[in-house]
């Protein structure tokens, strides 16, 4: 286990020890929205074997997301993910003022020093996000996100193909 991820479970028990109440903020996964179950049918064997190569078409795809994701979890890797999904909804968002509260939570959640997701980013990407985040805009994280796909294509992607939770696509 990683020092930060020990880190952000120790303190995540110390405010879960403290106040009982609070305990309901540190279960709900970062997507505040309930997610809708996906009637997707199971990807054909094709598709799963385009995963190999390209980490767009795992993510665009409900099952390979969701086993990539539990996969992930399983390294206790998933940051990098979820911070990759929250880029995504941001972009969503229409309302500068709601723009301007996620990207808030974003920058705390992932991106910020001892941030409790905290991705693995350099610092000159690290400075760019922030400096893009004085005036919030739908590109406020695209440099930071690339940075993170790239990664997970060349990291994560290729540990996922030779797991048991990928194995399960192409048996």
């Amino acid at each position: 286990m990683s020092r930060n991820r020990a880190k952000e479970i120790k303190i995540k028990l110390g405010i879960l020890l403290q106040k009982p109440d609070s305990a309901v903020d540190l279960v709900i996964p970062y997507n505040e929205k309930p997610e809708k179950p996906v009637k997707t049918q199971k990807p054909s064997l094709d598709e799963a074997l385009q995963w190999r190569d390209s980490l767009d078409k795992l993510l665009q795809n409900n099952y390979g997301l969701a086993s990539f994701k539990s996969f992930l979890k399983s390294e206790f890797s998933e940051e990098n993910l979820e911070f990759w999904i929250a880029c995504e909804d941001y972009k969503k968002i229409k309302s500068p003022a709601k723009m301007a509260e996620k990207a808030k939570k974003i920058y705390e959640e992932f991106i910020q020093t001892e941030a409790p997701k905290e991705v693995n980013i350099d610092h000159f990407t690290k400075d760019i996000t922030m400096k893009n985040l004085v005036q919030p805009s739908l590109s406020s994280f695209d440099v930071a996100q690339k940075r993170i796909h790239a990664l997970m294509e060349k990291d994560s992607l290729p540990r996922f193909v030779r797991s048991e939770f990928y194995q399960e696509f192409i048996k």
